[in-house]
């Protein structure tokens, strides 16, 4: 286990916290938090738990708090196991790295095992070396977390798992929506916030600003780059085109909040529908947009034009920065309130007829405007200007 004794100090040092390089970034930060999601992970054998989510969002802070809390908790530094795989490509050399860990416990006899494995989507077909030591009751007494930054490359792989899950659980790690970033940066409750109308129009200002990386709530000079910079590494690993995604972010930019056809995008850039399809879902899969298909009545039209929304405010911002374009603020505005609806709600939709609905779920029909419309609506339909959206989002 030579090769891991870097990366596991809390084999060798009580006060390991103190030199770890994501803990000591976090405990450098002015504004810091606690994840709530390392809550959510299962910590019983057996159990195969799955953490995924954008780069840059504090997944691998999380898993470095979770150690932390297990080592104060009383549980024997020596069963837990961390596995930094962002640089592991070769399926080979994964099977010899779980091969050497399964030895350290025997070695070690654990009476339970917890083994994180980080970034592990960077590694083709890594579930079928999990699953045969899986199958062959090598973990029975283990507590397995993976994490990833690719939804497809990940939440797609649990059913390679049928009922050798366990315990283990699902947890989608995002950045801070603005009811979690308006109480983690004023320290104040929501119903606080909701008293003190001026904080909360200033906190939602900022929050438009920084969105809720970490990085970007600390204004770290290289937020912006780094984020691009971990995007880029999921294009290179799917071993798309850089230059297809940058055209094509550029292209959304002009044209969100519309509604917008894939074929449209096609046209512009010279490439085929289903290139654009193909790199819509890409960009989805790692959390970079949304996508919000017309609804009329119960029926979904996945055919016509979509409304194309991206996940949180500093991801818009940087992908400006990136290619070079600004954008609306009507466009950062609707993304906002969209993103947060399909975090409350599973889904969202859009509807346009004679009219049209910015953001339609199953309990909510709403139109984003910047500044206050005279025009008239439906009774059913909820209209927000940008000093009633930071209210209704924390209602």
């Amino acid at each position: 286990m030579e090769i891991f004794n870097n990366i596991n100090p809390w084999w060798f040092f009580s006060n390991w916290g103190s030199k770890d390089k994501h803990l000591k970034e976090w405990s450098s930060q002015e504004v810091k938090w606690v994840p709530r999601w390392i809550n959510e992970l299962s910590l019983e054998p057996f159990s195969l738990n799955f953490v995924y989510g954008i780069r840059q969002a504090g997944k691998t802070t999380g898993l470095k708090f979770l150690i932390r809390e297990l080592i104060n908790r009383g549980i024997d530094p020596l069963s837990i196991y961390y596995i930094d795989l962002d640089y592991v490509v070769s399926l080979q050399e994964f099977r010899r790295i779980i091969e050497e860990v399964i030895k350290e416990m025997k070695k070690r006899n654990n009476e339970k095992a917890y083994l994180f494995l980080d970034e592990i989507t960077s590694i083709d077909e890594w579930w079928r070396i999990l699953k045969y030591f899986i199958d062959s009751g090598e973990f029975k007494n283990a507590i397995i977390t993976v994490s990833g930054s690719s939804t497809l490359r990940l939440t797609k792989i649990p059913e390679k798992f049928p009922g050798r899950r366990g315990k283990g659980n699902d947890v989608l790690v995002m950045p801070l929506s603005f009811p979690e970033f308006a109480e983690v940066k004023s320290g104040k409750t929501k119903e606080e916030l909701l008293f003190d109308t001026s904080l909360t129009l200033s906190l939602f200002e900022d929050y438009l600003k920084v969105g809720g990386f970490p990085k970007s709530i600390n204004n770290n000079p290289d937020s912006s780059q780094a984020l691009i910079q971990g995007i880029l590494s999921e294009v290179y690993k799917i071993k798309m085109s850089a230059e297809i995604v940058q055209n094509m972010i550029y292209s959304l930019l002009d044209k969100i909040p519309s509604a917008l056809s894939f074929n449209s995008i096609a046209s512009e850039l010279g490439i085929s529908h289903n290139t654009v399809s193909e790199y819509m879902e890409f960009l989805k899969d790692i959390f970079v947009i949304g996508i919000a298909y017309l609804k009329r009545d119960n029926e979904i039209v996945k055919r016509k034009e979509k409304k194309i929304f991206f996940r949180d405010p500093f991801i818009l911002r940087s992908m400006s920065i990136w290619v070079n374009k600004n954008f609306d603020e009507s466009a950062l505005l609707e993304n906002v309130v969209q993103e947060h609806l399909m975090r409350k709600e599973g889904e969202i939709f859009y509807y346009k007829n004679s009219e049209e609905i910015d953001v339609v779920t199953r309990n909510y029909r709403i139109e984003v405007k910047k500044k206050r419309s005279h025009k008239f609506y439906p009774k059913n339909v909820t209209i927000l200007d940008k000093e009633e959206i930071p209210l209704f989002l924390i209602k």
